[in-house]
């Protein structure tokens, strides 16, 4: 049945053959409404999608016990992104924005923040260009601008941003991509930062639009690659100008593209092991693919066979996924997978991407934001890297009027299930002059996990930060207070970023539920970790059965941007962590028993927990 219906939607993607969405939908999975509606009908009682993990399904709550309020001011993250002209753009290049990290750059277990800034087409005058910036965590809720002493100025066109120890010496590294030249800083372990772009043979013989990245290690040999993204083959000289076309969206003129323009090719690099790097993308089969106009990039082991995958969300063509053969080699099966179109066949306009098992059968899903008039794309997975679209299913169809950029799952009330945010903002500055537009700047998304397959929105009960509406791009997850929950950080377009901070409503926060969150360093595989599973195991009294949660350590991800390496899990109100299972990227499986919840634990490759961090 799986195999028929890939075949269908290939056979779809090859012609010019198009179906509504409604038509398609009601011939396949009768009754379900599609966009505009408020969801999928719930399942008969009882029923649960096969292979579901299904737990007794919240309350739909009138309010949340959490909130998220944007404390950027106060925290002292008060420098503006600047990216393209505010009222009008002349060319795409103006429209994509800048991702963020939550990035311990000193290893002193609180986040730093770095946010990617970017410039504009007439320039700036010498000392007043703008660049991005490293703020670091003074563990008192509030950041200090290190930029200039980290030596870290640098400005441009700002894309992307991830990290990983490349060179195994115990400090993550910085790799930032760009329209133009890439650049990568080796962290000297004392605050401060070396650009080795060139001698390391990242920074590219030629200007291209560097976007999605993230560290890899694809042949498992313990040294970390790189995997570089790119969007388009912009030349501002001969690009066509919205006038040209003339270019119109709804009637509106505004900047050339993608379509017209020529994409971008991919870059795999491979780690020497002595500082540098190689370009092996056409050796590794990463240019034999169709799919160009590359934005996010996510790694993960999608068919659960110990080496790593990376799925790439294109603009305005099939998605990729490049499956590991095992060899250096990578196949692109986004296509025969079911992760590539749209539910009718189509081609999307995909921006950011994330994964995690929502539903906790074992395998990780994959959430995709794509363009306006589009819904996110929520892919499940039924096992062996084969997946179906279940964004109607799962109660992500209701909105159209969004177009999603950063995105990402993550547990906002620690009960033990992946919720989901989808942070959004359009592309053209223009169409605020468009009443049928959901405007340029415009409110998040948060969709709380059901525990049955199904997510409920509740962005409007979640506070200011989710409801205010923001021109969002990037944004990155972690707990930069370290008071448990997790935090997120949004870069925006020529704007303040923004700093939610998770903040529980009960009046005594032991009513809270219970975390934990591992940090990993690699000995045989790398020093980061990236790339290792964690399983966490817990299980509570009344229950039927443990309740079993994974995630991987991951380099880059969301849209351009990286979140925090320490995995955290929320364990509702689990005493005790059963077992943590973790699965090295060189193949080791290393077992903890009983551990104490509410704590940070570094583990260590064959050896186990060597410290352990409690904040409150």
């Amino acid at each position: 049945m799986a195999s028929s219906r890939r075949r269908f939607l290939q056979s779809l993607s090859r012609s010019a053959m198009v179906l509504s969405l409604d038509s398609l939908l009601a011939s396949v999975l009768p009754g379900l409404r599609t966009a505009g509606a408020q969801g999928a009908p719930a399942p008969a009682a009882g029923a649960s999608p096969a292979g579901l993990a299904v737990a007794p399904a919240p309350k739909p709550a009138a309010e949340l016990d959490v909130s998220f309020l944007n404390v950027a001011r106060e925290a002292g993250l008060n420098r503006k992104t600047t990216f393209g002209g505010e009222k009008k753009n002349k060319y795409l290049l103006e429209t994509t924005g800048c991702g963020v990290a939550f990035y311990d750059y000193d290893n002193d277990g609180w986040l730093d923040v770095f946010l990617v800034n970017g410039t504009r087409l007439e320039g700036f005058p010498p000392g007043h260009e703008p660049t991005s910036r490293l703020y670091k965590n003074n563990r008192d809720g509030t950041f200090t601008d290190v930029t200039v002493k980290a030596g870290l100025v640098h400005t441009g066109w700002g894309q992307g941003c991830c990290i990983g120890d490349y060179n195994n010496d115990g400090f993550e590294d910085l790799f930032i991509s760009y329209f133009g030249r890439n650049v990568l800083y080796r962290n000297m372990g004392d605050g401060t930062f070396e650009d080795v772009s060139v001698k390391a043979g990242v920074a590219g013989t030629k200007d291209r639009w560097g976007s999605g990245c993230a560290f890899v290690d694809y042949d498992r040999d313990g040294k970390l690659d790189l995997f570089v993204a790119n969007y388009i083959d912009l030349d501002l000289k001969t690009a066509p100008v919205p006038e040209s076309g003339p270019c119109l969206y709804k009637g509106v003129m505004v900047a050339c593209g993608p379509p017209g323009l020529t994409g971008g090719t991919n870059i795999l690099y491979h780690n020497n092991g002595d500082g540098t790097f190689t370009d092996i993308s056409e050796k590794a089969g990463i240019t034999k693919v169709n799919g160009t106009f590359g934005l996010g990039v996510l790694v993960a082991d999608f068919d659960n066979d110990g080496w790593p995958d990376i799925y790439v969300a294109n603009d305005s063509t099939p998605s990729l996924l490049y499956q590991n053969n095992k060899n250096g080699t990578f196949t692109d099966i986004a296509i025969d997978a079911g992760c590539a179109l749209s539910p009718d066949g189509k081609p999307q306009a995909g921006m950011g991407v994330a994964a995690a098992d929502y539903d906790l059968d074992g395998n990780f899903d994959i959430i995709k934001t794509n363009f306006a008039g589009d819904v996110p794309s929520l892919y499940r997975s039924t096992g062996g890297a084969n997946f179906e679209d279940a964004t109607f299913q799962g109660g992500l169809g209701a909105h159209t009027q969004y177009l999603g950029w950063g995105c990402g799952f993550f547990d906002f009330d620690n009960d033990g299930w992946a919720d989901i945010l989808l942070c959004n903002g359009h592309v053209y500055p223009e169409v605020q002059q468009l009443e049928t537009e959901a405007g340029y700047a415009q409110r998040k998304l948060l969709y709380r996990n059901l525990r049955n397959g199904k997510f409920q929105d509740v962005s409007l009960i979640a506070g200011s930060g989710i409801s205010d509406p923001a021109a969002s791009r990037g944004c990155a997850f972690g707990d930069f207070d370290n008071d448990g929950d997790v935090d997120v950080i949004i870069n925006t377009v020529n704007d303040l970023p923004q700093l939610l901070r998770c903040d529980w409503k009960t009046p005594n926060k032991k009513a809270a539920n219970n975390w934990i969150k591992v940090r990993t360093i690699g000995v045989k595989s790398n020093r980061s970790g990236i790339g290792a599973r964690i399983r966490c195991v817990t299980s509570v009294e009344g229950e039927a059965k443990p309740h079993a949660q994974m995630d991987e350590v991951r380099s880059g991800g969301g849209y351009y941007s990286q979140n925090d390496l320490r995995i955290h899990f929320g364990l509702g109100k689990a005493m005790k962590v059963d077992l943590l299972e973790i699965r090295w990227p060189n193949g080791l499986v290393q077992s903890l028993k009983d551990v104490a919840v509410n704590q940070l634990i570094y583990v260590k490759e064959g050896e186990g927990i060597i410290k352990s961090q409690k904040f409150s």
